[in-house]
């Protein structure tokens, strides 16, 4: 149990990554009651220094022995290293938030999107998951609708950017885009196929069933999250060659009629969320406008007429800062309340 302080160490894992780095500069910006930052990563950062609160801090290698004294540890370095190093972390008296798999759908574990379920928090044993990116934005939408008309089915179709990739994604689009438009071969590193000028239906492994790991986290994080395992949902996740934001377009089935103007009612009224809804000055979401917003952006809303209770609409968000590093240091900041 995190005890109370005036002010809390702080690891983060993963601190010279796109995600870490973000959750530094978000632990600045909220004023986060931060002692001392302890940044940690892997062996071939180790010694780079990262800038916090004027200050540049030594990057440290990520080790079993690295948590002594630390009260919060921001986890985003893959699932593999949270695997190995988080219940280190947890021995050594740190609550962990892991921005990875490796703990989502552990019944033990809480899955927490802040505006959601902050109930959940005072469940958890050392623990605490950070669902994926596109599962956080959809569900802040979802909510607010399924809390006043009951959502039956889901179907969604993502266009995520490559920056859930990591910068080596975001690497890989520029050098692509840049040899493409200078009539030079490209080369494919990161993704299976070119991502530069086209879109890949395929985010993570496939699995059995012929969906894609990354589908699936989105059928059962959100069913977690939601804590209704009654909600139907199928998925399709698309890597497209933007750098920065995920898109998501989301057809919702619900128990009773619920109108395009009360959706846009319910969404105005929810926190965390925009409604940027004009179609006819064509004013919709847009990755490039969402760039570093905190909210989850949200237009086309409109009813769906091959269902007599169906919604279809768009929504755009950050997928570095609510899809990842805001929402754990507000799961942060419910703790230390």
């Amino acid at each position: 149990m995190l005890k109370k302080k005036s002010k809390y160490t702080v690891a983060v894992a993963g601190a010279t990554g796109l995600v870490g780095r973000e959750m530094i500069e978000i632990l600045e910006e909220r004023n986060f009651p931060v002692g001392e930052l302890v940044m940690l990563a892997s062996e071939r950062s180790e010694g780079e220094r990262v800038a916090f609160k004027g200050k540049n801090v030594l990057v440290r290698r990520l080790a079993r022995d690295s948590f002594k004294d630390v009260d919060i540890a921001l986890f985003s370095a893959g699932a593999e290293r949270s695997l190995e190093f988080a219940p280190f972390a947890v021995q050594s008296g740190a609550v962990v938030i892991d921005n990875s798999s490796a703990f989502r759908m552990d019944p033990k574990v809480p899955l927490i999107v802040s505006e959601i379920n902050a109930h959940a928090v005072e469940g958890h044993s050392g623990i605490i998951a950070n669902p994926n990116c596109s599962t956080i934005a959809m569900v802040l939408v979802l909510k607010p609708i399924h809390d006043k008309a009951k959502i039956k089915r889901v179907v969604v179709t993502t266009f995520q950017s490559v920056s859930g990739t990591g910068k080596k994604g975001m690497d890989e689009l520029a050098q692509q885009t840049v040899a493409l438009l200078n009539f030079k071969d490209v080369e494919t590193k990161v993704y299976p196929h070119q991502i530069a000028f086209n879109c890949l239906p395929q985010i993570d492994a496939f699995l059995d069933n012929g969906y894609t790991k990354e589908e699936m986290k989105m059928v059962n994080e959100t069913r977690k999250i939601m804590e209704d395992d009654s909600i139907r949902v199928t998925a399709t996740t698309v890597r497209v060659p933007v750098f920065r934001c995920h898109a998501e377009s989301v057809n919702i089935e619900t128990e009773t009629k619920i109108s395009a103007n009360e959706v846009r009612a319910v969404l105005a009224a929810a926190p965390g969320i925009i409604v940027f809804d004009d179609p006819k000055k064509n004013i919709y979401p847009l990755a490039m406008d969402v760039v570093a917003k905190d909210e989850v952006y949200v237009g086309r809303i409109r009813e769906d007429e091959s269902l007599p209770n169906g919604i279809n609409l768009w929504l755009v968000s950050d997928n570095l800062r609510k899809g990842a590093a805001l929402n754990a240091v507000q799961i942060a900041e419910l703790l230390i309340k």
